[in-house]
Formats: C-alpha cells, structure tokens, sequence
C-alpha cells in the first residue's frame, strides 16, 4: 500500500496535542476555604472536559480536543495536591491572610480588598494574591498605619473577616 493513503500523524498534529504544563508559582499554595472549594469544582470540570473527550472517533481530533483540558487537569491536580488551607483570622487588629481590608489612597479613592491565594484572586471582583505587592506591605498592619506602594501612600481605615460564604 501506498504512503499516500495511509493517515499517519504529522509532527505538526503532534505538537498541536501537546500543549505545555501551565506555570506553578513557586510561593506556597496557601488558599482560603472557598478557594479550595473553587480549586476542586475546576479539577472536577477539567476531568469531567477531559473525559468527554474519549467519546471522539478521530484518534487525531479526541487529542487535539484533550489536550486543553488534560493540561488543566494536571494543573488543577497539583494544585489541589499541594493547597495549604489557611483558616480566617481570628481577629481584625491587624491585616492577614484571608483579612478583608478597606484603604484610602492618595487620589482619594477609598478600596476594598480580601487577601486570598493566588488562584482564587480577582481584582475586579475584590480579591488580591497574597503575593501581590499591595497585599504583602498590607499584611501585619492596623488601622491607621500608613504604607508606601510606588509613589502612592495607603492608609488602612478598616479590617473585617472574611465573608462567610
């Protein structure tokens, strides 16, 4: 037979199906109780995507349509694997892990943030990474002390716990 009517995988399919791991932080996977709970509904849908896949005939198509959501099952796994779940502070003297916090800034402007793990953080949505610059000066504060960030001064004017969800 032929090479020409044989279907055999060109290097180009291959690499297509094989998409790289998504980067690790090398910071210690600390999470909230709701960011470990959202961590393991994504590692649920990336299985649950992954194995949709196997309903795929065209053994070149089911990996092309595998290879997002194994990807994201191998990261999700290992961040499950390696979450450390960091209880709400108990009190509101002073900024932690998992403290929602309320600052002025220079500008005027008054925000409100929680300090969370890095996959469950969302600006938008009122959350920031412990990692993040803000949040590292934040921690350890009180009421009233005022940071430096950039060029910008913050002055903390109130710390709550955590909504309970």
């Amino acid at each position: 037979m032929s090479v020409a009517f044989v279907k055999e995988e060109s290097a180009e399919t291959a690499a297509e199906t094989l998409l790289p791991d998504r980067p690790i932080s090398p910071h210690p996977n600390l999470v909230t109780e709701a960011g470990l709970k959202a961590l393991e509904m994504q590692l649920r849908q990336a299985r649950e995507a992954y194995d949709a896949t196997s309903a795929i005939e065209d053994v070149n198509e089911r990996r092309r349509q595998a290879a997002g959501p194994l990807r994201d099952l191998r990261y999700f796994a290992e961040r499950v694997r390696t979450a450390e779940l960091v209880p709400d502070p108990t009190s509101t003297d002073t900024v932690a892990f998992g403290s929602t916090v309320t600052f002025s800034r220079d500008d005027g402007r008054v925000q409100t943030y929680r300090i969370v793990g890095e996959d469950e953080a969302d600006p938008k949505a009122g959350s920031i990474s412990y990692v993040s610059p803000v949040a590292r000066i934040l921690r350890g504060k009180v009421v009233g002390d005022v940071v430096s960030v950039g060029d910008q001064e913050l002055e903390i004017i109130a710390i709550s716990a955590a909504p309970r969800v």
